[in-house]
């Protein structure tokens, strides 16, 4: 019952790749979980009930980062041995930075009412096709096994990650939730 030596993509039968099949992660999620449910160990030993919880939290854990596209990248990347804890300067471009601040601003400029509500709509459709262009990017990058571009990707990724989440937070306090 010793799951927890496969990496994610082994554990679900997936290939090692930065693009993936939701629908097979899915549906190699449900099926692990019926299979390693601490529910269906209650009669075992504690040891064997201790494996299952293990097994579970490690499943639930490899299920959450491989559906997460961030969380996909910055795993690809730690198979393939690199740090993305550090950051360093060859990890951000000045152009990257300036874009953000201008981004940051044009949000803080926003009215804090509900008339900025297209505008954050607008906001957030550009910040998503930047996303998507960038997560194309780093799939391209990982293919052609150019790491030093893809943890640049992947850097550049968070921030805009990190921005749309401050955008959807923005529209739900303009709308009460």
């Amino acid at each position: 019952m010793q799951i927890v030596d496969q990496n994610y993509f082994q554990l679900f039968n997936l290939p090692e790749s930065y693009n993936l099949d939701s629908r097979k992660l899915v549906a190699e999620y449900h099926k692990l979980q019926l299979e390693f449910h601490p529910d269906k160990y209650s009669n075992s030993s504690e040891i064997e009930k201790m494996s299952a919880l293990s097994s579970a939290s490690y499943i639930n854990d490899a299920y959450e980062t491989l559906k997460s596209p961030l969380e996909r990248a910055g795993y690809v990347l730690i198979l393939r041995g690199k740090d993305i804890a550090s950051v360093g300067q060859e990890d951000l471009s000045m152009e990257l930075l300036m874009e953000q601040m201008q981004l940051r601003e044009s949000l803080d400029d926003l009215p804090k009412d509900d008339s900025a509500l297209p505008k954050l709509e607008a906001l957030k459709d550009s910040v998503q096709g930047k996303i998507s262009e960038k997560q194309s990017n780093f799939h391209e990058e990982v293919v052609k096994d150019d790491l030093s571009s893809a943890k640049r990707t992947f850097h550049e990724l968070q921030f805009l990650s990190k921005l749309l989440n401050e955008i959807e937070e923005s529209e739900e306090t303009r709308l009460g939730y």
